[in-house]
Protein backbone atom coordinates (compact mmCIF):
# COMPACT_ATOMS: atom_id res chain seq x y z
CA UNK A 1 0.00 0.00 0.00
CA UNK A 2 1.34 3.27 -0.54
CA UNK A 3 2.28 5.09 2.46
CA UNK A 4 1.69 8.69 1.59
CA UNK A 5 0.29 10.62 4.58
CA UNK A 6 3.01 8.91 6.63
CA UNK A 7 5.39 11.68 6.37
CA UNK A 8 4.49 15.34 7.03
CA UNK A 9 3.82 17.48 4.44
CA UNK A 10 6.81 19.50 4.41
CA UNK A 11 8.97 16.26 3.98
CA UNK A 12 10.20 16.03 -0.08
CA UNK A 13 8.06 13.04 -1.45
CA UNK A 14 11.69 11.00 -2.22
CA UNK A 15 11.90 11.42 1.70
CA UNK A 16 8.61 9.83 2.32
CA UNK A 17 9.83 6.87 -0.28
CA UNK A 18 13.36 6.61 1.46
CA UNK A 19 12.27 6.34 4.80
CA UNK A 20 9.63 3.40 3.87
CA UNK A 21 12.50 1.64 2.41
CA UNK A 22 14.96 1.74 4.61
CA UNK A 23 12.25 0.08 7.52
CA UNK A 24 11.82 -2.26 4.90
CA UNK A 25 15.36 -2.96 4.37
CA UNK A 26 15.47 -3.32 8.03
CA UNK A 27 13.44 -6.79 7.78
CA UNK A 28 14.97 -8.38 4.62
CA UNK A 29 17.92 -10.80 3.85
CA UNK A 30 21.52 -9.21 2.14
CA UNK A 31 21.17 -9.24 -1.71
CA UNK A 32 17.24 -9.75 -1.35
CA UNK A 33 15.86 -7.73 -4.30
CA UNK A 34 13.95 -4.10 -4.00
CA UNK A 35 10.70 -2.80 -6.05
CA UNK A 36 12.17 -1.12 -9.54
CA UNK A 37 11.75 2.30 -9.73
CA UNK A 38 8.57 1.72 -11.80
CA UNK A 39 6.77 -0.04 -9.06
CA UNK A 40 8.13 2.74 -6.89
CA UNK A 41 6.56 5.15 -8.44
CA UNK A 42 3.36 3.83 -9.05
CA UNK A 43 3.42 2.39 -5.19
CA UNK A 44 3.90 5.73 -3.90
CA UNK A 45 2.68 7.99 -7.11
CA UNK A 46 5.31 9.57 -8.23
CA UNK A 47 7.53 10.06 -10.87
CA UNK A 48 10.56 7.61 -11.51
CA UNK A 49 12.71 10.55 -10.82
CA UNK A 50 11.56 11.00 -7.68
CA UNK A 51 11.48 7.07 -6.91
CA UNK A 52 14.85 7.05 -8.57
CA UNK A 53 16.04 10.08 -6.22
CA UNK A 54 14.90 7.72 -2.81
CA UNK A 55 16.66 4.96 -3.89
CA UNK A 56 20.12 6.36 -5.04
CA UNK A 57 20.46 7.75 -1.60
CA UNK A 58 20.42 4.35 0.15
CA UNK A 59 23.00 3.89 -2.87
CA UNK A 60 24.58 6.79 -1.40
CA UNK A 61 24.50 5.17 2.21
CA UNK A 62 25.52 1.84 1.26
CA UNK A 63 22.01 0.29 2.45
CA UNK A 64 21.50 -0.97 -1.44
CA UNK A 65 23.35 -2.00 -4.16
CA UNK A 66 22.52 -1.98 -7.99
CA UNK A 67 23.04 -4.02 -10.86
CA UNK A 68 22.59 -2.94 -14.68
CA UNK A 69 20.34 -5.16 -15.89
CA UNK A 70 19.20 -6.87 -12.97
CA UNK A 71 17.92 -4.38 -10.54
CA UNK A 72 18.53 -3.26 -6.83
CA UNK A 73 19.39 -5.18 -3.85
CA UNK A 74 19.65 -5.13 -0.26
CA UNK A 75 23.54 -4.66 0.36
CA UNK A 76 25.12 -6.77 3.10
CA UNK A 77 25.69 -4.79 6.27
CA UNK A 78 29.35 -3.24 6.39
CA UNK A 79 31.47 -3.91 9.63
CA UNK A 80 31.81 0.17 10.28
CA UNK A 81 30.07 3.09 8.96
CA UNK A 82 31.38 5.20 5.81
CA UNK A 83 32.75 7.91 6.30
CA UNK A 84 31.13 9.65 3.60
CA UNK A 85 28.04 9.20 5.11
CA UNK A 86 25.72 9.82 7.63
CA UNK A 87 23.77 7.01 8.95
CA UNK A 88 21.67 7.04 12.01
CA UNK A 89 23.33 5.29 14.90
CA UNK A 90 20.02 3.31 15.33
CA UNK A 91 19.66 2.07 12.27
CA UNK A 92 23.59 1.83 12.08
CA UNK A 93 23.46 -0.74 14.61
CA UNK A 94 20.50 -2.70 13.36
CA UNK A 95 22.16 -3.47 9.82
CA UNK A 96 24.96 -4.92 12.16
CA UNK A 97 22.72 -7.40 13.60
CA UNK A 98 22.87 -5.44 16.94
CA UNK A 99 20.03 -4.39 18.95
CA UNK A 100 20.26 -0.02 19.87
CA UNK A 101 19.14 1.86 22.24
CA UNK A 102 20.03 5.01 24.34
CA UNK A 103 20.07 6.60 27.65
CA UNK A 104 19.14 9.99 28.21
CA UNK A 105 21.50 11.93 30.35
CA UNK A 106 20.15 15.36 30.09
CA UNK A 107 18.21 17.23 28.32
CA UNK A 108 17.84 20.97 28.71
CA UNK A 109 17.22 24.54 27.45
CA UNK A 110 19.77 26.50 27.73
CA UNK A 111 21.91 29.37 26.98
CA UNK A 112 24.53 28.12 23.94
CA UNK A 113 27.83 28.39 24.01
CA UNK A 114 30.06 30.45 21.69
CA UNK A 115 30.96 27.91 19.63
CA UNK A 116 27.27 26.32 19.43
CA UNK A 117 26.14 29.88 18.95
CA UNK A 118 28.75 30.13 15.89
CA UNK A 119 27.60 27.45 14.36
CA UNK A 120 23.59 27.34 14.39
CA UNK A 121 23.85 31.08 13.44
CA UNK A 122 22.63 32.41 16.69
CA UNK A 123 22.73 35.57 18.63
CA UNK A 124 25.34 35.79 21.38
CA UNK A 125 23.65 34.84 24.63
CA UNK A 126 20.52 33.02 22.57
CA UNK A 127 19.38 29.50 24.10
CA UNK A 128 19.71 26.10 22.67
CA UNK A 129 17.54 23.06 23.13
CA UNK A 130 20.69 20.49 24.37
CA UNK A 131 20.43 16.42 24.45
CA UNK A 132 22.93 14.34 26.30
CA UNK A 133 22.99 10.75 24.99
CA UNK A 134 24.67 7.60 25.77
CA UNK A 135 24.29 5.41 22.66
CA UNK A 136 24.53 1.67 23.18
CA UNK A 137 24.39 -1.57 21.10
CA UNK A 138 23.13 -4.74 22.33
CA UNK A 139 23.44 -2.90 25.81
CA UNK A 140 27.12 -2.06 25.78
CA UNK A 141 27.82 2.33 25.78
CA UNK A 142 29.37 2.61 22.23
CA UNK A 143 29.00 6.77 21.99
CA UNK A 144 28.88 9.65 24.62
CA UNK A 145 26.41 12.24 22.07
CA UNK A 146 26.06 15.82 23.38
CA UNK A 147 23.73 18.16 20.61
CA UNK A 148 22.41 21.46 20.72
CA UNK A 149 19.73 22.36 18.68
CA UNK A 150 17.88 25.96 18.03
CA UNK A 151 14.76 26.47 20.08
CA UNK A 152 12.88 26.42 16.76
CA UNK A 153 12.77 22.16 17.98
CA UNK A 154 11.84 23.04 21.85
CA UNK A 155 9.43 20.47 21.49
CA UNK A 156 12.28 17.80 21.24
CA UNK A 157 12.07 17.98 24.70
CA UNK A 158 8.78 16.21 25.43
CA UNK A 159 9.74 13.40 23.03
CA UNK A 160 10.97 10.12 23.33
CA UNK A 161 14.69 9.78 23.05
CA UNK A 162 15.50 6.65 24.61
CA UNK A 163 13.48 4.25 22.37
CA UNK A 164 12.50 6.76 19.61
CA UNK A 165 14.78 8.52 16.79
CA UNK A 166 15.97 11.92 17.56
CA UNK A 167 16.31 12.78 13.47
CA UNK A 168 12.76 11.50 12.99
CA UNK A 169 11.28 13.71 15.90
CA UNK A 170 12.88 16.21 13.84
CA UNK A 171 10.96 15.80 10.58
CA UNK A 172 7.84 15.71 12.47
CA UNK A 173 8.57 19.05 14.30
CA UNK A 174 8.82 20.12 10.48
CA UNK A 175 13.02 20.08 10.09
CA UNK A 176 14.89 17.56 8.44
CA UNK A 177 17.95 16.68 8.33
CA UNK A 178 19.31 16.97 4.96
CA UNK A 179 23.30 17.75 4.58
CA UNK A 180 26.35 18.53 6.55
CA UNK A 181 30.05 18.03 7.12
CA UNK A 182 31.77 16.19 9.87
CA UNK A 183 35.78 16.67 11.63
CA UNK A 184 37.00 13.25 13.00
CA UNK A 185 39.54 13.33 15.21
CA UNK A 186 40.85 11.67 18.30
CA UNK A 187 41.08 12.06 22.14
CA UNK A 188 41.67 10.32 25.63
CA UNK A 189 38.38 9.97 27.82
CA UNK A 190 37.58 12.24 30.43
CA UNK A 191 36.55 11.31 34.16
CA UNK A 192 32.50 11.89 32.72
CA UNK A 193 33.31 9.62 29.02
CA UNK A 194 35.02 6.86 31.03
CA UNK A 195 32.20 6.34 33.34
CA UNK A 196 29.33 6.88 31.32
CA UNK A 197 30.87 4.27 28.45
CA UNK A 198 32.54 1.74 30.92
CA UNK A 199 35.99 2.94 30.19
CA UNK A 200 39.15 3.30 32.08
CA UNK A 201 39.94 7.11 31.99
CA UNK A 202 42.48 8.37 29.00
CA UNK A 203 41.33 5.12 26.50
CA UNK A 204 41.08 6.43 23.20
CA UNK A 205 38.00 8.05 21.53
CA UNK A 206 37.25 8.47 18.47
CA UNK A 207 35.57 11.99 18.46
CA UNK A 208 33.16 13.29 15.66
CA UNK A 209 31.89 16.88 15.60
CA UNK A 210 29.12 17.16 13.03
CA UNK A 211 27.10 20.09 11.75
CA UNK A 212 24.01 19.30 10.07
CA UNK A 213 21.65 21.59 7.92
CA UNK A 214 17.82 20.98 7.52
CA UNK A 215 15.99 21.16 4.15
CA UNK A 216 16.63 24.93 4.12
CA UNK A 217 20.12 24.49 4.54
CA UNK A 218 19.28 26.37 7.85
CA UNK A 219 21.68 24.57 11.04
CA UNK A 220 19.98 22.17 12.78
CA UNK A 221 21.92 20.20 14.76
CA UNK A 222 25.63 20.54 16.15
CA UNK A 223 26.87 17.39 17.77
CA UNK A 224 29.91 16.06 19.38
CA UNK A 225 29.70 12.22 19.36
CA UNK A 226 32.68 10.60 21.53
CA UNK A 227 33.19 6.76 20.31
CA UNK A 228 34.76 4.07 22.43
CA UNK A 229 37.53 3.43 20.14
CA UNK A 230 37.57 -0.36 20.64
CA UNK A 231 33.54 -0.71 19.93
CA UNK A 232 32.97 1.25 16.70
CA UNK A 233 35.01 1.72 13.31
CA UNK A 234 34.80 3.64 10.07
CA UNK A 235 34.82 2.74 6.60
CA UNK A 236 36.70 4.87 4.31
CA UNK A 237 35.88 5.05 0.64
CA UNK A 238 37.95 7.07 -2.05
CA UNK A 239 39.23 7.77 -5.50
CA UNK A 240 42.80 7.46 -6.42
CA UNK A 241 44.12 10.59 -8.43
CA UNK A 242 46.64 10.48 -10.83
CA UNK A 243 48.80 12.46 -12.41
Amino acid sequence: MPTRGTQPDFAPRYHTIEQALRRRIAGLQPHAPLPSETELAREFEVSRMTARSAVLRLVADGLVYRESGRGTFVAPPPSGRRVDSLVRFSEEMRRQGRLPSSEVVARERRAATAAEAEQLRLAAGADVVAVERVRLADGTPVARERSAFPVAVAALLERDLATGSLHEALVDLGHTPSFGHAVLSADSATREDAELLGLAKGTALLVERRLILDQHGDPLESTESRYAGERYSLTVTFDVEHG
